[in-house]
């Protein structure tokens, strides 16, 4: 009996060591289970993670493509009205070299003009100088040429009597040799003009100055008319008084200087306009 007791208990002893080693065993298994799982969701975290990254930056991408296809619309747009500015602008360039050359061309067109002006007066010049300067003083008459008009200046003393209006015998023959000039330039107005020095005057019809000169220009202006038929048309009358001095009024001789007709030959201004018209439409 003994000895089956002692036997009994060496089996439950047996066996009760063989349950533990398998329980630490199925223990050790489930440990490195859990682990494994463990490690498996951490995985599992990290791809989630990464993922989410991915799909973010996939999204950042997208977004960038939108942006460069909205970039390049805008660039395309800048690009068409950039074209069209470009053609504005030429067509612009264009009519501003047009305007330009019509320019030059009426530029050149008042220059020959003026150079055709300038011939004529100098002819003008000549012949009024062959004219008038026979048996004339020089002291007496002057004719200058000045931009597109002829001056003829005579002193007072060869045209009128001093403080009067009325022309002398020797105008006659002056005012004839001038006639003779103005009348073979038909396309050429004539403007008569009085000065005086600044003595004043008062007599008769004579209120001062102004009126004397005025009046001394308008004999001129009569004796061309009705003498020696040069057109009425043509002829301006016009009275300076004592206001544009060739000297100061300070001497005889500077007074003397100042007091003198102006007989003026100069181009019509409706014909030298019509003329540089025509030269810069050509």
């Amino acid at each position: 009996m003994k000895k089956l007791s002692i036997l009994l208990l060496t089996i439950v002893t047996i066996s009760s060591c063989v349950s533990k080693k398998e329980f630490v065993a199925l223990q050790a298994k489930h440990d490195q289970t859990k682990t494994e799982l463990v490690n498996v969701k951490t995985n599992l975290q990290k791809c989630i993670i990464e993922k989410e990254k991915e799909n973010t930056k996939a999204f950042s991408l997208t977004e960038q493509v939108k942006a460069l296809k909205e970039d390049k619309k805008t660039a395309l747009k800048q690009v068409e009205n950039l074209t069209v500015l470009t053609q504005s602008s030429s067509d612009n360039i264009k009519n501003v070299i047009s305007q330009l050359s019509e320019k030059d061309k009426y530029i050149n067109g008042v220059r020959e003009a003026m150079t055709q002006k300038d011939s004529l007066n100098l002819a003008i010049k000549y012949h009024l100088t062959q004219n008038l300067t026979n048996g004339i003083q020089d002291e007496d008459i002057e004719v200058n040429v000045e931009k597109t008009v002829v001056f003829i200046s005579i002193s007072d003393k060869l045209l009128f009597k001093s403080g009067s209006y009325n022309v002398t015998d020797n105008a006659y023959t002056v005012l004839e040799k001038i006639a003779k000039v103005i009348n073979d330039q038909p396309q050429m107005e004539v403007m008569i003009e009085g000065h005086t020095d600044s003595s004043p005057i008062k007599r008769n019809i004579i209120q001062d100055n102004w009126d004397l000169s005025a009046l001394r220009a308008t004999s001129i202006t009569r004796i061309l008319q009705y003498k020696f038929g040069v057109q009425p048309n043509r002829l301006i009358a016009a009275g300076r008084s004592q206001y544009v001095p060739l000297a100061e009024n300070d001497t005889p001789g500077n007074m003397a200087k100042n007091r003198r007709t102006k007989i003026i030959i100069m181009p019509k201004l409706n014909q030298f306009f019509d003329l540089l018209e025509q030269e810069a439409s050509n």
